[in-house]
């Protein structure tokens, strides 16, 4: 603080992200001396934006949570950042949640298009920092109370926990073949906020014993959960996505633990681009014909609200007409709509293949505003 804070303002001026958009000099003179309870600051919040000037594919956030706190204490940065990244949020804005799965309506597709489905979220635990922040003693407090409460379960929610210190090289080499395992981050985004901060320690991966139903602790978040199964029964896997989540708190609940959620921002998440539901509720699906014209397809898939992307994940690009597709939007609609816009857009593409597949046109198919 021996300088002013014009004199430690970052040089932003060729970067592309959110961040990077919103902290203005003023901003960055009133938040610079703040920090949340834990300890957090204004640098540490946006260490990632300034050392990442942008990314080839995507508009990064360009910032990150240290715990549940960073969100009110710097919300004159981060309340532009969520509304500029969420397509318009107000910061007095209420954020649904609604995990009711019988509700959701048509959820079996085509097993001949769709190969699998899955829905993942992250939780955060109410009072412990986040993993830009936590200390060595709080990354194994996360990893006890989760563990605790996962190997509490039983009927299809049984299984094991495989933590990343004392894996096997067999149990590895498994867990890559079955493409669960998450690997140390290498990722600038990720490294440079602190998440890979004394790894391997207290980070692990738990599955059932059927592997549909996956925890992984203190990766970029304190867990990341995850259902998922081979086909095209999306309402089996977000029903157990819903049941396997209320469990576990369940369970935590009963040791004084709880997930991180207020009316605002729902679940509390460690980048702002995952606050709300945290949820992406994907399928892979063949769609060789709709990928002819990835324009058209990529118009259609944003009045769906959907995104798309290749199987190998994130900056990925299909080389068969098989995308991952999955829902954009994760702050302001419950989990229920957005996995609803998933099943019904799909379905809606399924049905444009088809017609595709035997010369016909798909005009009267294409949606003409987007869908809300």
């Amino acid at each position: 603080m021996n300088y002013k804070a014009e004199e430690d303002f970052p040089d932003l001026s060729k970067h592309n992200n959110f961040m990077a958009k919103c902290l203005t000099p003023e901003i960055y003179a009133k938040l610079r001396d703040k920090t949340t309870p834990s300890g957090f600051t204004l640098d540490g919040v946006i260490q990632t934006g300034v050392d990442n000037p942008g990314h080839p594919f995507t508009m990064t956030v360009g910032c990150v949570a240290g715990d549940e706190e960073t969100y009110e204490v710097f919300k004159d940065l981060l309340d532009p950042v969520i509304d500029a990244r969420h397509g318009g949020y107000g910061p007095d804005a209420k954020h649904p949640t609604d995990l009711d799965y019988s509700k959701i309506t048509n959820a079996n597709f085509d097993s001949k298009y769709v190969l699998s489905s899955r829905v993942r979220t992250g939780r955060s635990i109410k009072g412990i920092s986040l993993p830009p922040h936590c200390t060595r003693a709080e990354c194994r407090r996360v990893e006890m109370i989760v563990t605790d409460a996962l190997n509490s379960l039983d009927g299809e929610f049984k299984g094991k926990y495989y933590p990343l210190s004392k894996m096997t090289d067999k149990e590895q080499e498994q867990l890559i073949e079955d493409h669960f395992l998450f690997d140390k981050p290498v990722s600038p985004l990720l490294t440079c906020a602190g998440m890979a901060r004394d790894w391997p320690d207290a980070r692990g991966i738990w599955h059932n014993d059927e592997k549909s139903f996956l925890v992984w602790i203190n990766e970029e978040d304190h867990t990341r959960v995850i259902s998922m199964q081979k086909g095209g029964d999306m309402g089996a896997v977000f029903k157990r996505f819903c049941v396997g989540l209320k469990k576990v708190e369940d369970c935590m609940k009963q040791k004084g633990a709880e997930y991180m959620w207020n009316e605002h921002l729902g679940y509390v998440l460690t980048c702002p681009s995952n606050l709300g539901t945290g949820l992406r509720a994907g399928v892979h699906v063949k769609l060789p014909n709709m990928a002819k014209d990835e324009k058209r397809l990529d118009d259609i898939l944003a009045l769906m609200r959907l995104q798309k992307r290749g199987t190998g994940g994130v900056d990925t690009a299909s080389t068969d007409g098989t995308y991952d597709v999955s829902n954009a939007d994760r702050l302001g609609y419950g989990e229920v709509k957005l996995v609803q816009w998933v099943i019904d857009g799909v379905n809606k593409l399924i049905e444009m293949e088809k017609r595709l597949e035997k010369g016909e046109k798909i005009d009267d198919l294409i949606p003409t505003e987007k869908w809300s």
